[in-house]
């Protein structure tokens, strides 16, 4: 049995393609178990906190598929970063205060008619990001047609029409 263990997922950093294979696919449904137990706020808010799980467990996992670390404890390691992941979201759900220390706050880029130079400096935008913003959330590129634009807690740019 354990001569078989070796020979479909290898051990150590020489695999072969059946290993490494046999290691993406475990690898792949633990992901998605993992995503699960994350819930749907890790790939469908995009905010700051939610790109630090998937960049961390897309590197931490590649680790285990190709053997450059032991894979149980690669594994624990992911389940870990979720749980805190998850924490996290409860506290920002129920915490205003700690959702504005983790993500940030919404930061008014165009009101009253004018572009606020010193809040897109702030936010590293120009005025040609904030139009291409209001053209997608506006679906407008007349300024006396909208009220404010935002950058919201994610990075993305919207606008509210007058």
């Amino acid at each position: 049995m354990e001569n078989l263990l070796y020979t479909v997922f290898g051990q150590g950093k020489d695999l072969n393609a059946l290993q490494m294979s046999s290691r993406g696919i475990i690898v792949f449904f633990i992901a998605l178990i993992l995503i699960r137990i994350s819930g749907r706020r890790s790939f469908g808010v995009r905010t700051p906190l939610d790109n630090i799980i998937s960049i961390s467990l897309g590197a931490i996992m590649s680790r285990a598929v190709v053997g450059a670390s032991a894979f149980v404890p690669v594994i624990v390691c992911c389940f870990v970063i979720v749980l805190l992941h998850r924490l996290f979201g409860w506290l920002i759900a129920h915490s205003k205060r700690f959702g504005r220390w983790v993500e940030g706050q919404k930061i008014p880029l165009f009101r009253n008619g004018e572009f606020d130079h010193d809040r897109m400096k702030r936010a590293l935008v120009c005025q040609e990001d904030i139009m291409q913003g209001v053209r997608k959330s506006a679906l407008t590129d007349d300024m006396n047609k909208i009220d404010q634009v935002f950058m919201e807690r994610n990075g993305d740019i919207s606008a509210i029409k007058k």
